[in-house]
């Protein structure tokens, strides 16, 4: 057991110094890690976002799998001024190493660089990307215990996206409950319900990523 805490520091504590790094490159960039479970809607809802802020801003988008392009494709497709995919080959998360070597065609001119992390509730969070704001996309057919089975997710996360809010009565969970749910966990989750496909609750979340600025300490 000792052992693999040693190694799990060696491994994070490389990490950091890359992230550190990323922060420098980042000095102008608002930087968002969007991380859920697979199947909460994550590429969905950035198609949407992208659509609606690709007008206003030029914004990039990293995607992560484990396999396959079609993220990044559709992203693409929605209107985003770069995309790049990186594929892990079957690591659960992306690391800062993964990111610093996806930047080499990244545009001097970015206003927001999203990071859409691979689909897991539990490493995600435990990686710095360089990243300002992590958020983390809940969906309500995930079911309500999820907040307190995975707290760390919740815990490191900013803001919360509750998404396939219009499934909720097929599913029998309330919206308002899954809330109180995450806010027990982290109460100073910045909170948006949405249906990304009937577009209920993106003018608010759209809203809030427009407004985001650099933190005071990055």
């Amino acid at each position: 057991m000792s052992k693999t805490i040693r190694i799990e520091k060696r491994i994070l504590e490389k990490n950091d110094v890359v992230a550190a790094r990323l922060r420098q490159r980042f000095a102008d960039i608002v930087v968002v890690n969007i991380m859920s479970s697979p199947g909460a809607g994550k590429t969905t809802l950035l198609e949407e976002t992208v659509k609606r802020l690709s007008g206003k801003t030029t914004i990039g988008v990293i995607e992560g799998d484990i396999a396959t392009d079609y993220d990044a494709q559709r992203v693409e497709s929605a209107g985003a001024g770069w995309v790049v995919q990186i594929n892990t080959g079957g690591v659960c998360h992306l690391d800062a190493g993964m990111v610093e070597q996806a930047l080499d065609s990244m545009p001097e001119k970015l206003g927001l660089l999203v990071i859409e992390n691979v689909g897991n509730l539990v490493c995600p969070s435990g990686f710095d990307l360089g990243d300002d704001y992590k958020v983390v996309l809940a969906s309500v057919t995930e079911g309500l215990d999820k907040p307190k089975k995975y707290p760390g997710m919740y815990r490191k996360s900013h803001a919360m996206v509750l998404n396939k809010i219009d499934l909720s009565p097929h599913v029998n969970v309330s919206p308002a409950a899954f809330v109180k749910e995450a806010l027990d966990v982290n109460p100073a989750l910045t909170v948006f319900q949405t249906s990304a496909t009937a577009g209920t609750g993106l003018d608010e979340w759209c809203g809030w990523l427009s407004a985001l600025k650099k933190p005071a300490n990055a």
